[in-house]
C-alpha cells in the first residue's frame, strides 16, 4: 500500500498558529520533510515544527531546493526530491511535507506536488492549509485587509515600478511579498503617491524574530528575505 503525501502549512512563524489538523497529520506521519536551501541550513518551516517534534521521535527529511531561476537546475531538483520521497511512500510510509504559511500560496510544495502527480499519479495527496504571513501581518498590525466591496492584491515585489504603481492604484490594499530586494524602489513609489504613512513593513511576522519596521528608516537598510509590506489606502 502506498503512503499518503501531506502538504502541510505550518503558519507564518509562531508555533501556536499551527492548526489542530496540521498537528494531527504531523503526528500520524512517519516522515516530516521540509525544504531547505543548502545541505547545512535549517529550514524556517522546520524551526516551527521543532516546537512539537524532534528527530528522536520522527524521521526528519531535509530536501534541498536551490535558490535559482534556472529551469534545468530546478527540474532536476524537483525530480530528485520526488524520487527521495517516493522511496518512503512506496514502503507505505506517510510523508508530511511542511512549508511556512500555506502550501498552495507561493510555496515550494506547489512544484513538488505537480512533479509527484506526473511521475507517480497513484500517490494520494492531502493538503492541510496554513495561516499565511499575510494573515499574520494583518493580525499583528491590527490592519483590516479588505472590507465590504474593497479589493486586495497579493504582489511578489519586483523591479517594475509601473506594475507596482498600478497595483496600488487599482486596489484598496496591496500586500507586497519579499520586498527586501526592491525596497528603495517601493519607498520612492510610496513617496510619489504620498502613501508612506499608509504602509507597514514586517519581517518574519509572528515569530520570535519578528520586526515591525519604522518605514521612514528603511531607505538604506538591508532587510531579511522574509519581509513583506502592506499598503492600505
Amino acid at each position: 500500500m502506498i503512503g499518503t503525501l501531506y502538504g502541510i502549512g505550518v503558519g507564518p512563524g509562531d508555533p501556536e498558529l499551527l492548526t489542530v489538523k496540521a498537528f494531527r497529520r504531523l503526528k500520524e506521519a512517519h516522515v516530516i520533510a521540509y525544504p531547505k536551501k543548502t545541505n547545512g541550513s535549517k529550514s524556517y518551516a522546520q524551526q516551527i515544527v521543532d516546537a512539537y517534534f524532534s528527530s528522536a521521535e520522527k524521521e526528519m527529511l531535509g530536501l534541498v531546493f536551490p535558490m535559482t531561476k534556472d529551469e534545468n537546475v530546478l527540474r532536476e531538483k524537483w525530480n530528485e526530491t520526488v524520487e527521495t520521497v517516493w522511496t518512503y511512500l512506496r514502503e507505505g510510509k506517510h510523508v508530511a511535507f511542511v512549508t511556512e504559511g500555506d502550501p498552495l500560496l507561493y510555496s515550494t510544495f506547489i512544484h513538488f506536488m505537480r512533479t509527484m502527480q506526473i511521475k507517480y499519479p497513484d500517490v494520494s495527496i492531502e493538503i492541510v492549509p496554513g495561516i499565511s504571513s499575510i494573515n499574520g501581518a494583518a493580525a499583528r498590525l491590527q490592519l483590516p485587509l479588505a472590507d465590504g466591496d474593497e479589493t486586495i492584491a497579493i504582489f511578489p515585489a519586483r523591479d517594475d515600478y509601473d506594475a507596482m504603481k498600478k497595483a496600488i492604484q487599482e486596489h484598496e490594499c496591496v500586500v507586497f511579498l519579499k520586498v527586501a530586494k526592491v525596497m528603495p524602489l517601493l519607498l520612492s513609489l510610496l513617496k510619489e503617491m504620498n502613501l508612506v504613512k499608509q504602509a507597514a513593513v514586517v519581517t518574519k511576522v509572528t515569530s520570535h524574530e519578528e520586526v515591525i519596521w519604522d518605514i521612514e528608516q528603511l531607505e538604506h537598510m538591508s532587510l531579511p528575505y522574509l519581509t513583506l509590506m502592506v499598503v492600505r489606502k
